[in-house]
């Protein structure tokens, strides 16, 4: 399956993760090797394609260090 993602590619997953929480907008997200911020709707219309992606977050851990996780879609 073929499709364009619109969004804004980073080398990394870190700096995706960090764009969005400095603009306030967007969903981090890992697609076919890249990092990228997407808009809701986008990731809706990704989804809704059938195309596997995931979700890229922090979690906080106990010991006060964080990790990125991975949250998949289908």
């Amino acid at each position: 399956m073929n499709f364009e993602v619109q969004g804004v590619e980073f080398p990394t997953e870190n700096e995706a993760i960090q764009h969005t929480c400095a603009s306030g907008r967007g969903h981090a997200i890992r697609i076919s090797g890249k990092n990228m911020v997407i808009e809701k709707a986008e990731a809706d219309r990704i989804a809704a394609l059938g195309a596997c992606f995931a979700y890229l977050t922090l979690l906080d851990l106990p010991d006060g260090s964080t990790r990125i996780v991975t949250v998949p879609v289908n």
